[in-house]
């Protein structure tokens, strides 16, 4: 990473400066986003991973490697925001699919892969007795929270400000022209008396509470104990359904936070890695709810969905779940990410800036700012500029993270080697952007 810039540089003029040396160094694709925009709007059909001047191409992976159109490696340190946790071209996954090709696929109807999966499923996170399969995250969500309002015959949906549940579902400072219109009540994350306080304000009409027990892609920012505690307290009490979504943090142990911390949700929904890489979803809890899906009832609730039984997400999840992300596994990886985010915040400290990476085990994110972060509110206090320009000074290192929110999601291929290799481009970072980082 070569980075020149005055002591006293304004980071508006850095980060011009970067972007300009972006473009120079990756013309392919910029001459494949050009060609793009005439028949996808903003050339791009994923808008999270969409950044100015435009996106990098990539042309493919390997283990943790990611290679562009203009021929540069990267280390894979986004992990497909969470999905990625096997890496690319994992051999274990990619014999399941070998295997199932042989087989056939689209076979229109069940196949036993279902009830493996699920049982693989169960037998990882508390609150689950029963599951069902989607496509995405967001609609394991939809599901959940639409369950939710029939059980409880009550419309609105709770959740916390500046918080992601899929594409037609946050909980933004602006509203959302394409969410999902549900009546809502919104709170501080981490708030435990305000919140407390709104759950009895307005118990009478909230079916559901969804909140992420870490917030993922908005920070890496972890709800505390006593937080979620008070949550299952005030949720039982009133009889409202309290959702986790984990679709982000399942990864964060064996059994997910609600593991981890020992709290237990009514309903769960899981997605990103449990398809072994492919498209996939899933939304489960309680018998008593999920049953309600139960075609066999005479008053059975419909879920359709072609692809929710995709014979090569099942076969590469099941071989996920099974095989490679075990739960011995994933004690190791997040035990890795731990101590990862700590060398990073000496890096930090030691250099007297301000920046910090917060998150829990195998998730984290960087903040351009000092102090305490317990909200997404907290979090935008933080310079956004910097950390813009953090992304750019990595991805001239070789790295590759998250555009916009620099999420940092470890998958199980990175190596010692690859964990050096980020603290030495965050080192050079801090060493050359000093004077904007105070």
């Amino acid at each position: 990473m070569n980075v020149n810039v005055a002591p006293n540089a304004d980071v508006s003029q850095a980060l011009d400066e970067a972007k300009a040396n972006f473009a120079k160094a990756n013309p392919n694709s910029g001459a494949l986003f050009q060609k793009a925009l005439p028949t996808m709007p903003g050339g791009n059909t994923r808008s999270g991973v969409y950044f100015d001047p435009y996106p990098l191409m990539f042309r493919r992976g390997e283990g943790a490697r990611l290679w562009d159109e203009d021929g540069h490696s990267y280390v894979d340190f986004l992990g497909e925001a969470t999905a990625g946790i096997y890496g690319h071209s994992h051999p274990v996954i990619r014999a399941a699919i070998d295997d199932r090709l042989a087989l056939g696929w689209n076979l229109s109807g069940v196949t036993s892969l279902e009830a493996v999966q699920a049982q693989l499923i169960i037998d990882r996170f508390p609150s689950i007795e029963r599951v069902r399969f989607v496509n995405s995250g967001t609609e394991a969500n939809m599901f959940n929270i639409q369950l939710a309002r029939v059980i409880t015959g009550r419309p609105a949906v709770m959740g916390f400000q500046g918080c992601y549940h899929g594409g037609f579902l946050t909980f933004a400072a602006q509203s959302n022209p394409i969410n999902v219109p549900y009546e809502t009540v919104v709170a501080t994350y981490n708030d435990i008396d305000g919140t407390a306080a709104m759950i009895d304000a307005n118990a009478e009409r909230i079916a559901c509470l969804i909140l992420e027990p870490m917030i993922g892609g908005g920070g890496c920012i972890p709800a505390s104990v006593e937080f979620l505690a008070m949550l299952r307290e005030r949720t039982k009490k009133h009889g409202i359904v309290l959702i986790f979504d984990e679709v982000m943090t399942s990864r964060l142990s064996p059994g997910g936070l609600q593991q981890k911390h020992g709290i237990i949700p009514d309903l769960t929904s899981l997605g990103k890695y449990i398809g072994g890489g492919f498209s996939a979803g899933a939304f489960g809890g309680k018998a008593e709810f999920l049953d309600r899906f139960d075609p066999r009832r005479g008053d059975a609730l419909p879920h359709s969905g072609t692809y929710n039984n995709n014979v090569f997400t099942l076969s590469a999840g099941i071989a996920g779940l099974s095989k490679v992300y075990t739960k011995e596994a994933a004690v190791t990886l997040n035990a890795h990410g731990d101590a990862l985010r700590n060398r990073l915040n000496a890096v930090c400290e030691k250099a007297g800036v301000a920046l910090q990476f917060t998150g829990i085990g195998s998730m984290m994110a960087p903040h351009a700012m000092r102090g305490p972060i317990t909200s997404p509110q907290d979090a935008a206090r933080g310079n956004a500029k910097v950390r813009e320009l953090m992304f750019f000074d990595l991805v001239a290192h070789g790295i590759f993270i998250m555009p916009k929110r620099d999420l940092i999601a470890l998958s199980l291929p990175l190596t010692d080697k690859d964990f050096d290799t980020l603290v030495a481009g965050v080192e050079e970072f801090v060493s050359a952007r000093k004077s904007l980082l105070q």
